[in-house]
């Protein structure tokens, strides 16, 4: 509904001055009244109707449906009785304002009827007046049928444009919140894994500098470079928060089983300029975080990384010979594979392990390939 200072409906496709001239109209029916009482009883009519017109704004509940009655009396009285029918369009201009949809429908339909009827039996009671307006006439009828559902579907746009005006901010505090997470697990699984293997480092090299002094000196060495890593990785996340590639992501995992004394094997065989940045991305973490999770806790000294394609999908499987957690598989919280699970949730992705294989930790990620079936069914 509008304020209670809207006399005139907003946005209704006519003019103010349209709009003026509907107020001033009604006087001169009037006034063409040759009775003094006449123009007396009019007068008090459309100060009425327009007193009431003006509280129907800002009345609730059950006063407006009375109101509105007051006004469909009142515009019946004047068009048979002064022959101006144009009242009409304002009763179906604020009907339209009710959100109501039983409401709308009930004055709709008695505002619909009586109208026709008043219209109806004006022509044989003012006939000659009404012939000589006919054409105005059939155009407020027309107005009074199709202008409340404009009116009415008008203010449900506009109230679901709100809502979704609502539901966009709400997103972006989601996103937000949701960028934030982000940042924080690609916080933990660049530093957790290299702080990780820096503190194994150093108590290994803290063990060895007298009994190993040489062993020593290569354990410091590798927790310098595992150092220089982390600091590079951190300034690229920081400063522009890219996307990880994958063919990259390679490189450092390997490096970082071979400072963990694991032996690698990488097999690669999809074509990486096919794959999206944000599956990319997707798939580059949770081998990082793999990865972490087979330094930290295998116990492995193999570790195998096969990386293919088919047509639906993209796979990544990491294979490692140590104890693993394949016993867990069902209650294990921790690691980052809830982390994981997250990003593929994103991309419709899944992981598993392979809990027939008792010798053997086999983790396996999965990725649909839709956007590229998609891609190839559109350019067929």
């Amino acid at each position: 509904m509008q304020h209670w200072y809207h006399l005139f409906p907003k946005n209704t496709g006519l003019s103010l001055f349209a709009w003026i001239a509907f107020c001033l109209l009604p006087f001169y029916f009037i006034l063409r009244s040759s009775s003094l009482i006449d123009i007396v009883v009019g007068v008090i009519m459309i100060v009425i109707f327009f007193a009431t017109y003006r509280l129907a704004f800002i009345k609730k509940g059950w006063t407006v449906y009375v109101s509105v009655g007051i006004e469909i009396f009142i515009s019946v009285g004047v068009t048979l009785y002064f022959g101006y029918v144009y009242f009409a369009l304002f009763l179906a201009f604020f009907i339209g304002n009710i959100q109501n949809k039983a409401g709308f429908i009930s004055l709709y339909i008695i505002h619909l009827v009586t109208t026709l009827t008043a219209v109806s039996f004006g022509f044989f009671i003012q006939e000659e007046m009404f012939y000589n307006q006919w054409p105005f006439i059939v155009i407020c009828v027309i107005g009074v049928i199709l202008l409340p559902f404009t009116m009415y579907n008008r203010n449900k746009r506009e109230k679901l444009e709100n809502q979704l005006e609502d539901a966009n901010q709400k997103i972006a505090q989601l996103i937000v919140l949701e960028e934030r997470e982000r940042i924080a697990r690609d916080l933990h699984d660049t530093l957790g894994q290299k702080l990780s293997l820096m503190g194994l480092k150093s108590e290994l090299a803290g063990k060895l500098v007298d009994a190993k002094p040489e062993s020593a000196k290569k354990e410091m060495a590798d927790i310098h470079q595992t150092a220089r890593t982390a600091l590079k990785e951190v300034r690229e996340l920081v400063a522009g928060m890219k996307g990880t590639k994958l063919k990259d992501e390679l490189i450092r995992v390997r490096q970082l089983l071979g400072v963990a004394q694991i032996t690698c094997e990488i097999e690669d065989n999809i074509n990486h300029s096919e794959v999206p940045l944000l599956i990319e991305n997707v798939l580059s973490m949770c081998l990082k975080e793999a990865v972490t999770n087979v330094v930290k806790h295998s116990e492995a000294t193999e570790c195998k990384i096969v990386v293919k394609q088919t047509p639906d999908k993209w796979m990544i499987r990491i294979i490692d010979n140590g104890i693993g957690i394949q016993d867990k598989v069902h209650t294990f919280k921790g690691n980052g594979i809830l982390g994981m699970k997250e990003r593929l949730g994103f991309v419709n992705g899944n992981l598993s392990f392979d809990e027939t294989n008792k010798s053997k930790t086999i983790l396996s990620i999965h990725v649909p390939r839709v956007i590229q079936q998609t891609e190839q069914e559109g350019s067929n």
